[in-house]
This record gives structure tokens, sequence and C-alpha cells, in this order.
């Protein structure tokens, strides 16, 4: 019955969920003919054995099952993955992956597209990233005789509550679950809360800490750094959300001040932003602006340089000195952005208020003074300008980061030590 009412609910609010995922926005890669894929019409994959199925919703969780699935086909190499997402986006992260996988269209959480979708591509076993739960999809491959994995598990307090509220619904999706790998204890503690047997359930740790920066990387850092000015305090702002950039650029001409030849590199969440945020910089504030798809020359009296290019966050936090991580700076609507892609790189962090996505990441880093948190516009101003006078301070805070990463690192090893147990 619970199914039925879900299943009726669902049919309504499809359309609109539709409406939202094809939209179109600049930047944001087409869906084609490959729509059909999520109603489960998914073409036949290129083996006849069965695969690994990953499933990565968007471009966070697919960035998170990159590192697994290197180590997977290390460890297997004849071992077929086929990975799904829900956006285009996501597919975009996971196309870099080359012929390493396949990918597919999550069919939607309807039982006839996801039978359809199973009846095509066979999965051994189905892997969710973090804790993306559909009713029916669980139901309908656990019916099918297919263990469910899930890997780098979260569930905050508040979850945890909701799903209390929802208990006899919360029981229908754990049942399906053969395990949960969780990132921490207290996700571990908050599954088991509400019913699920402990021995189902594994701390694993993080595989965000498995955070691998090549020496491609490194070398493509360093030669951005001699293109935009070795001798200058340049400081990124990565990943902004709308309401943010503004604050930033405030901050940037408080900087300015004390600091002429400071150089801020901004970089927008989202594609269909770049323009929009680039226009912001040379307009209303007046920044002498360079994109960097644009390829013009960085002088010394350039003022802002907008990473305006998809997959080189790690490339533009290795050009700078500081990093101010966004999504942290517009109270609860976004909940902060991965810090731990600064720290691997040895850069002094600072994030702002707003960062429960990654709550206990963040903590843990202050509590061994690998990471700053700021409150406001003016603290953030104040700690820039005490990290750009105090070269040592500075580096402290960048060399705990990265050894504190070092130290935790090894999740993707103990998930894969897990996974590998169900297959066959």
């Amino acid at each position: 019955m619970i199914r039925l009412l879900y299943t009726l609910l669902l049919a309504l609010l499809a359309p609109f969920l539709l409406y939202s995922l094809y939209k179109k926005k600049e930047g944001k890669p087409a869906f084609g003919s490959r729509w059909k894929e999520h109603f489960g019409q998914t073409p036949k994959l290129l083996t006849e054995q069965k695969p690994l199925w990953i499933h990565a919703v968007s471009v966070g969780e697919s960035i998170a099952a990159i590192p697994i699935i290197h180590q997977l086909k290390q460890q297997f190499p004849d071992l077929p993955i086929l990975v799904t997402t829900t956006t285009s986006t996501g597919a975009q992260q996971i196309e870099k992956l080359g012929n390493l996988v396949e990918h597919r269209y999550m069919p939607l959480d309807f039982s006839f597209a996801v039978k359809r979708f199973i009846h095509t591509v066979k999965p051994q076993a189905f892997l969710i990233m973090e804790t993306e739960l559909w009713l029916n999809t669980l139901h309908t491959v656990s019916k099918a005789g297919i263990p469910i994995v899930l890997v780098n598990a979260r569930l905050s307090e508040k979850s945890r509550n909701n799903y209390r509220k929802i208990q006899s619904v919360f029981n229908l999706l754990a049942q399906k679950l053969d395990l949960i790998l969780c990132q921490h204890g207290s996700d571990a503690e908050r599954f088991i809360s509400l019913g699920v047997a402990s021995n189902k359930v594994h701390i694993t740790g993080s595989v965000k800490f498995d955070v691998h920066v090549s020496d491609e990387i490194k070398a493509k850092s360093q030669q951005l750094r001699a293109f935009l000015g070795q001798q200058r305090p340049i400081w990124i702002a990565a990943s902004t959300h709308p309401g943010e950039d503004e604050q930033l650029f405030s901050v940037h001409q408080q900087i300015l001040k004390s600091l002429p030849n400071a150089l801020l590199i901004i970089v927008p969440r989202h594609p269909e932003r770049f323009d929009s945020v680039a226009q912001l910089a040379s307009g209303r504030y007046q920044f002498k602006t360079v994109t960097r798809s644009s390829q013009i020359a960085v002088s010394a009296e350039t003022q802002v340089y907008v990473g305006d290019t998809m997959g080189e966050m790690l490339i533009l936090i290795g050009a700078a000195d500081v990093c101010f991580m966004a999504g942290s700076l517009i109270g609860d609507k976004v909940g902060g952005h991965n810090v731990l892609e600064p720290a691997a790189l040895g850069k002094a962090t600072i994030t702002g208020p707003s960062y429960f996505n990654f709550k206990e990441i963040v903590e843990e880093l202050t509590r061994h003074q690998a990471a700053l948190v700021i409150d406001d516009q003016q603290q953030l101003i104040d700690t820039l300008s005490r990290l750009f006078a105090d070269e040592q301070y500075r580096e402290s805070i960048g060399n705990s980061a990265k050894q504190y990463i070092e130290s935790n690192s090894g999740a993707k090893n103990r998930i894969i030590e897990q996974i590998a147990r169900l297959l066959v």
C-alpha cells in the first residue's frame, strides 16, 4: 500500500521533475534522444558479462565515485562497470573516465522503467553513492536478487529525524540494503538507531579523503601560477553561488586597498553562470577582469580571473595562496562545499559559517588547525589580510591540512574490500 501511494504521488510530480531536469540552461549539456533512458529504454552494453552497476546521481556523487572506479579497475581489470547518473552534468563528469566504464541515464523510480533497465543490463551488484534511496528502485532491484550497497553513506541528524517521522517507509528502504558503508561513526550510529541491523553497517571513512593530485595537475598549477604572477598575493573563491559573488567582490575591493596587486580567482559553481559573473566583475565592480577561456594574457593590473572552464578546479586552487570554499556565505541554502581538495593541495583554506554538508570534516580540520571558519565578510577580510601578511602562519595551516588528508586516506581500499565479496 505504501509503494502504491508513493507511485501515485510520483506520477503526479513527474512532469515537474522532468521539466526541471530537461530545462535548457547555458553550459548545461543536453540529453538529446537519450531522454528515453529515464524511462528504462536503455541501449545494450558492449559486453555480455554482468556489470557492476554504480549510481551517482549528479556531479558531487560522480566525483566521489571516480577514485573508487579507478581502484576497482586496477584490482579487477576485466570487471565491466556501468555508471548511471540522473543529470547530464553528472554524465559529463563520468565521460572523463573514457572507456573504463559505460554510462547510462538512471531510470525514473517507476517499477516498469527499472525492470526494463535491469532486463537489458543484467547487473551483478548495485552500488549507490552516498544516500540516494528510491523506494521502487530498491524494491525492484532487490526482488531481482541483486545485492545493494550504499557507498560513502551519510545520514545527518536532520535526515535521521525526518526518516523517524516516516519510519515505516524507511523500514521498507532499509530492508532492501545488503550493506551500508558509512563515512563516519556518527553516520553509522544514526542508521543503527533507525533500526538497521548493525551487521549491515560498516565504517569505511570518506572516499573524499582519497584525493589524488597527479603530477600533471601540479605541473599545470605551477604553469598557471607563473602565468598569473609569482610574486602577487592570490586567493581563490571556489564554487560560488548567486548572492555570494557580490560579497566576495566587496571583500576583494577591501583587500586591494592594502594589497593593490592582489588577484582573485573566482569559480562559479554552475557553468551557466560563468558569463554573468564575469560581467558582474567587470561591470558593476569595474575590476580589470580576464576569463580563463579567453586565454588573454594576465597583467599586473588584472584584478579578477574568472575560472570559466570545466574540470580544472584543482589546477586553479593549486595556483592560489589561499582558498575560500564558497557555498557557505548565503545562509542555509547550500551548506558549503568540499574543503578537502584545497587541503590535499596544502592550501590554507577558509569556509563561511554555513558548512552543514561537510560539518564533521570542517570541524575535524579546524580542531587540527588545518582550516579556518569565518562568520561574515569583515572576518573574511581580516583573515585574508593576516594570511597574506604572515607566510609562516599560512603555510602552517596548509601543511596541517595536507598531513590530515594523508593520515585519513584509504577509504576506497576499505570500500573495495567489502564490495569484492559481492562480485561473481
